[in-house]
C-alpha cells in the first residue's frame, strides 16, 4: 500500500502546485497593449519561472486563448523552466507529449510543446513527426513535409523518379505554408507533374468586376456606391469619366491575382468592386483569406467582414484572415478595392487575391 500512498501524495502535491500557478498565469494573461498590466505580469512571470518542471503542461495550457502579448510572456517563462528541467533531466516529456497530441490546445502552445520534446528527446520527436502530417497546425506540419521533401530529394539523387514524385506529391497534399508549396510545385513541375496551385490554395478565380467609381481625395472608401446596395449584373452606373458596368474576369495567375488594371486599364483615384458566388456543400465555419495593398472591404452574404483604408504598404498571401460562417448553397462574396492618387511605378497595382479555406489553410472548393 505504501507505494500507492506515495503516488497519491505526489499527485495531490502536483495538483496543489498547478493550482497555485493559476494566479500568476491569470495575471500574465491580463497583460494588454501599451503596457497595461506589465508590472503585475513581471512579478507573475518571476513567480512562474520558479515553478516545478512537472507543472509545465499546466503552464502550456495557459497559452490557450491568450492574446499575443501574454503568449510571449508565457513562452518565455516556459523557456526558463524548460532550460532548468532539461539540464536536470526532469522535463515531464510524457505530459508534454499528451499536451501536444491534444488538438484542442492552441496551435502556438502545441508548437512550443513539440519544440521542448525536440530539445529533450530528439529521437521521440523523430517518431512523432510522421503523425503531424495532417495536423491542424500548419507550423507542425512543416516537420513531416520537410522530411518528405528530403526523402524525395534523396530518391531523385538515386535516380528513383517515381519514388521522388510520390514523396513530393504526398508532401504537397499536406503542405500549407507558401515557401514549402513553392519548392514542391517547382520540383513536381520539373518532373512533368505540374500542380494546380489555385485549386490547392482555394483561390476564387472567376469574378464579375465593375469600375470605375471615383476615389478622388480618397473619399470612395466610405462612399456607398450601388454594388454595396444591390447586385444587378446588367446595370450600368455613372462612373468616374466613364460608365461603370460589370464585366467577366477569370484570373490566369497561379496565385489567383484579380487585377482591375487588365479590364479597366491603369486608372488612378478610382474604386472597383468584384463579385463572386461560392457554393458550399454544407453550413460550416471557414476563413476568407485576402492579400491586397489597396484600400479594401469584404462582405459575405451582405455582412461586412473587415475593411482596411491603407494603400501600397505591401501585400502577401494570407495577409488578412477573416473568419466567416458559410451557409449551405450560394454565398455572395463582394470585394471593394480602391486605388489612390499616387503615380509612382510601385503604386500602379490595383488588385487582390482571395481564397476560401478552413482554419488550417486547407482549401474549401466551391460545389459549382
Amino acid at each position: 500500500m505504501k507505494p500507492l500512498l506515495f503516488a497519491l501524495a505526489g499527485f495531490s502535491l502536483l495538483q496543489a502546485q498547478a493550482a497555485s500557478l493559476q494566479a500568476p498565469i491569470d495575471q500574465i494573461r491580463a497583460v494588454a497593449k501599451e503596457g497595461e498590466g506589465n508590472e503585475k505580469a513581471t512579478a507573475a512571470w518571476k513567480q512562474l519561472t520558479q515553478a516545478d518542471p512537472a507543472t509545465l503542461p499546466e503552464v502550456l495550457a495557459g497559452m490557450n486563448g491568450a492574446n499575443p502579448l501574454a503568449e510571449n510572456w508565457l513562452r518565455a517563462a516556459i523557456g526558463v523552466i524548460a532550460d532548468q528541467a532539461i539540464e536536470a533531466k526532469k522535463l515531464p516529456v510524457k505530459g508534454i507529449e499528451a499536451f501536444l497530441h491534444n488538438t484542442k490546445n492552441s496551435p502556438a502552445a502545441r508548437v512550443v510543446a513539440f519544440d521542448l520534446i525536440q530539445r529533450a528527446e530528439p529521437e521521440m520527436a523523430e517518431k512523432i513527426t510522421p503523425s503531424l502530417l495532417e495536423d491542424p497546425s500548419s507550423e507542425l506540419r512543416r516537420h513531416p513535409v520537410a522530411r518528405l521533401l528530403d526523402a524525395g530529394d534523396e530518391a531523385l539523387a538515386q535516380d528513383k523518379k517515381e519514388a521522388a514524385i510520390a514523396a513530393y506529391q504526398q508532401a504537397m497534399n499536406s503542405a500549407r505554408d507558401e515557401d514549402q508549396i513553392k519548392i514542391l510545385a517547382k520540383k513536381l513541375k520539373d518532373l512533368e507533374k505540374p500542380v494546380d496551385l489555385p485549386k490547392h490554395f482555394g483561390f476564387v478565380m472567376n469574378w464579375k468586376l465593375i469600375a470605375p467609381f471615383t476615389n478622388v481625395e480618397r473619399k470612395g472608401f466610405d462612399t456607398e456606391f450601388p454594388p454595396e446596395k444591390e447586385i444587378k449584373l446588367d446595370a450600368i452606373y455613372p462612373g468616374k469619366n466613364a460608365d461603370a458596368k460589370w464585366t467577366d474576369f477569370t484570373s490566369k495567375d497561379e496565385y489567383g491575382m484579380i487585377d482591375f488594371n487588365k479590364p479597366f486599364t491603369l486608372l488612378k483615384e478610382v474604386t472597383g468592386y468584384a463579385y463572386a458566388e461560392f457554393d458550399s456543400t454544407e453550413e460550416r465555419d471557414a476563413q476568407i483569406r485576402l492579400g491586397c495593398k489597396n484600400g479594401w472591404k469584404v462582405w459575405v452574404n451582405g455582412e461586412l467582414l473587415f475593411a482596411r483604408d491603407e494603400y501600397h504598404r505591401g501585400a502577401k498571401l494570407d495577409q488578412y484572415k477573416l473568419p466567416v460562417r458559410l451557409k449551405k448553397g450560394k454565398n455572395a462574396i463582394l470585394v471593394k478595392c480602391c486605388q489612390n492618387e499616387q503615380t509612382e511605378q510601385w503604386t500602379v497595382e490595383w488588385q487582390f487575391q482571395l481564397r476560401v479555406c478552413d482554419a488550417t489553410g486547407t482549401a474549401i472548393a466551391s460545389a459549382k
